[in-house]
């Protein structure tokens, strides 16, 4: 049986391979004990999504589940207007976009496609500020759809066992840096316990 990773760990790969390991260990049960307000604000936004209370239209998926076969990968989709050929993933505030936001844009786009959904146009929405960015289909940019793909290989093979971090600052700024047994940054207390 293969295993399907899923979408949602592309950012979280990007910034330390560990912090899948973590969010797998600790599990969603013990969220409180690990998310920053900045996480709880990011789902709250996709409350509405997740419930399936966004839209009535029947051309609208709302928290679709998806899968694609020749990436190993699975996950879910915000919302997808199937007349127009529209993803949009959700995010709670928008800074910058990363590339780890862009590759789950890719693996969502290629899911659907497997699944026989016709995607024309990929886009992010940032709800603090009611902001569209759109994005270039994983055919329109090879190149960023080269890193897409090695950076899926590389999170299919990652080994959490030979894994070492490699910078302080991305130590420091990571939610599980208290529960981290090999952290460049000291821990920081939270409270709790």
């Amino acid at each position: 049986m293969e295993l399907y990773l899923k979408i949602s760990y592309f950012n979280d790969f990007i910034f330390c391979p560990l912090s899948i390991y973590y969010h797998q260990l600790y599990g969603d049960l013990s969220e409180r004990l690990y998310y920053g307000s900045a996480q709880l604000d990011g789902k709250a936004v996709h409350s509405a999504v997740d419930e399936k209370r966004y839209s009535t239209h029947k051309n609208i998926l709302q928290s679709l589940d998806i899968y694609s076969d020749e990436y190993n990968l699975c996950g879910k989709i915000d919302i997808f207007d199937t007349e127009k050929g529209l993803l949009t993933e959700r995010k709670k505030h928008i800074e910058t976009i990363y590339n780890g936001y862009i590759f789950q844009l890719y693996a969502q786009t290629i899911c659907l496609r497997e699944m026989g959904y016709t995607v024309k146009q990929i886009r992010f929405y940032s709800s603090d500020d009611n902001k569209v960015y759109p994005v270039l289909l994983p055919e329109e940019d090879p190149v960023m759809f080269n890193k897409f793909k090695e950076t899926n290989e590389a999170m299919q093979k990652f080994d959490v066992s030979s894994y070492k971090p490699q910078t302080t600052e991305k130590c420091r700024n990571c939610i599980y840096n208290d529960f981290c047994d090999r952290p460049l940054a000291p821990k920081a207390y939270h409270g709790g316990f």
